[in-house]
């Protein structure tokens, strides 16, 4: 089973717009819909916190800590696709810092549930 890792908008999951926390992100990945092929095991969750300077240090910090490599970091929906998207950087320059920190392939978006 592939290893993965989350990232998800801390504003989003703690005011619930939309989303009442990781939950969706969690069922997609358990269940292998959305953006995932097939079931995957998540070995980290990390929260981004506004304005995201830190995402990508603890990101690193989770896998190190962790000692489970993953195969592919996936930002949440809530990251990549929210309307209004987050003011501080956009979904790409988020990717590419995560996959420049981490060397890890990071897949935007988790699922399509609404």
């Amino acid at each position: 089973m592939k290893k993965i890792a989350i990232v998800g908008c801390g504003a989003y999951m703690d005011s619930g717009y939309g989303c009442a926390g990781e939950w969706r992100c969690l069922k997609a990945a358990a269940l292998g819909e959305g953006n995932f092929k097939e079931p995957v095991q998540v070995v980290a969750f990390v929260k981004c916190e506004c304005p995201g300077r830190s995402t990508a240090p603890n990101m690193g910090v989770a896998v190190k800590m962790s000692e489970i490599k993953p195969d592919k970091i996936y930002m949440s929906s809530c990251m990549a696709k929210a309307k209004p998207g987050c003011p501080y950087a956009s979904a790409d320059e988020m990717a590419e810092i995560l996959k420049n920190k981490t060397g890890i392939e990071v897949i935007q978006g988790t699922h399509d549930y609404h």
